[in-house]
């Protein structure tokens, strides 16, 4: 008897998978600046679990404040995590330029560090009545714990690692890598400006 002949067969968690993959690659074009292919490939995968796991939806990430420490704060989680991408990229390159002789840069550890300094905060915020606030897990463990459970999960490595460990306050009590001076500095350059706006 002749196989049958058809499309294939798709098990549903492996079109969720697929479903997950395409949205996060949608919200983080800046992926393909990483030219190390496993280590975008680990990346994507840190996002895709984080997501899976959290309360929230890839567009929600579009929709919710980046902190809950400024009220009413006026730009969105993807807003400012874009922006820390890009200021971090842009200045490893300058730094590179200028000191590159004396100061070696590890541009994909700066860019993957980068896009997952965060991502640990979908699992800290939960979405009540449509207004994201800190859920359970975020009094518990903040962000840069979860963020690196994840991504250690995923095969992320300890450089990069690092990066989300260092990039907020709890890296003050270690020694940052030069990449994670770069992100940390990025991230604090687009976050407490917003302290100070008039309303």
């Amino acid at each position: 008897m002749e196989p049958s002949v058809g499309p294939p067969f798709f098990h549903p968690s492996t079109l969720v998978r697929t479903a997950m993959r395409e949205s996060v690659e949608r919200l983080w074009p800046e992926l393909q600046w990483i030219s190390d292919d496993e280590l975008r490939e680990q990346v994507t995968r840190t996002w895709m679990v984080a997501m899976e796991r959290s309360p929230l939806e890839p567009q929600d990430l579009e929709q919710i404040p980046f902190t809950l420490l400024i009220p009413d704060c006026p730009a969105t989680f993807m807003e400012h995590k874009r922006c820390v991408v890009h200021i971090a990229r842009r200045s490893a390159e300058a730094m590179d330029e200028f000191l590159g002789r004396a100061l070696p840069i590890d541009l994909d550890v700066v860019i993957a560090g980068a896009i997952l300094a965060d991502v640990g905060k979908v699992l800290e915020y939960e979405r009540v009545d449509g207004v994201a606030v800190q859920s359970a897990r975020g009094q518990a463990l903040r962000h840069p714990f979860t963020g690196v459970a994840v991504a250690m999960e995923c095969g992320v490595p300890d450089a990069v690692c690092h990066i989300i460990a260092t990039h907020a306050g709890e890296g003050n009590m270690v020694k940052r890598s030069t990449e994670a001076w770069i992100v940390h500095h990025a991230d604090f350059m687009s976050y407490e400006p917003f302290k100070t706006l008039k309303k």
